[in-house]
């Protein structure tokens, strides 16, 4: 009885220590998701007034957690049943990551239109309409981040399941559980202190203060104000440089004779990035084409009406 009982323990041991190790690996490989999701959904938040800002961060949370109640089971379900499609699945988050980052360069650095700004433009004039159905604006906010969630969300659990692939189900799901729920309370616990960080300094600065330029408190107020908007933007540069980093490391090591040959050049990580660079131009070259495209068709429909 001692003997089976300590066997138990043993397994349980054996189990605990493979999860922790595995749960390691997979945060470092879903970091690069992690820093986008952090500064997209911080910006989801703002131009909210401050007492609406925590609520929609609760309920974006809520709305990840059910994402990934519905990927997780259908990670474990393709993973039993149809576990060739890991890798290619893993390929296809791989190229949107890298899709995704060029994208963000585009939009940054080419010209476009203002239909970024429309949301934004809404959203301005509500706050100023007294008559404006802000709680219409605010569920739409929230729809919009929960969806980006789900592709976010999706990456995350395709990466680890990668990771713990050749594992036992249990396992599997012990990894991808706890990933999850790292991943979201971590996430949107740190979208809920950034977006108030600008709140903190000016309570600071407001607090009385015996000195007539100010205490030390208000000077870190006025600190916390100067470094939010720096934040938020080294937030997205990091987040986009990590969708190269990891996304092109995905590609890479799904291409046997990519992976043998960066790693046999000075760097491998550099040229993991500039591999999803160059998948990434290629992808949303082939998403503008097919744009392109579609307006045509809808050109022409409309004129032969």
């Amino acid at each position: 009885m001692s003997s089976s009982l300590l066997a138990l323990i043993d397994d349980i041991a054996t189990l605990l220590d493979d999860v922790s190790v595995l749960s390691k690996v997979a945060a470092q490989k879903t970091a690069g998701v992690l820093g986008d999701d952090l500064a997209l959904n911080a910006q989801q938040v703002t131009g909210l007034s401050a007492e609406r800002e925590l609520p929609v961060v609760w309920a974006v949370c809520k709305g990840s957690l059910f994402n990934k109640v519905i990927l997780v089971p259908t990670a474990l379900a393709i993973s039993g049943v149809a576990p060739s499609l890991v890798t290619p699945l893993l390929m296809v988050g791989g190229a949107y990551l890298c899709f995704e980052g060029v994208e963000k360069l585009a939009h940054k650095f080419l010209p476009h239109g203002d239909e970024g700004h429309a949301h934004e433009a809404e959203l301005l004039h509500a706050l100023k309409d007294p008559e404006a159905n802000l709680l219409a604006l605010e569920k739409g906010k929230i729809k919009g981040a929960i969806r980006t969630d789900f592709i976010l969300s999706a990456e995350i659990i395709a990466i680890t399941l990668g990771t713990v692939q050749s594992s036992p189900l249990l396992t599997q799901f012990l990894v991808l559980a706890g990933i999850a729920v790292l991943m979201t309370f971590g996430v949107y616990g740190l979208v809920a202190g950034i977006v108030k960080i600008d709140d903190i300094g000016l309570y600071l600065i407001r607090r009385p203060s015996e000195v007539p330029q100010g205490g030390p408190l208000q000077a870190l107020g006025r600190g916390l104000l100067r470094i939010t908007p720096w934040m938020m933007k080294t937030l997205s540069v990091v987040g986009t440089a990590a969708m190269f980093l990891v996304g092109g490391g995905i590609l890479v090591h799904g291409v046997p004779f990519l992976h043998h040959l960066t790693n046999s050049l000075p760097m491998p990580f550099v040229w993991d990035a500039l591999i999803g660079v160059v998948v990434g131009v290629i992808v949303l070259g082939v998403v503008l084409l097919v744009r392109k495209l579609r307006f045509r068709s809808a050109g022409r429909a409309q004129a032969s009406k």
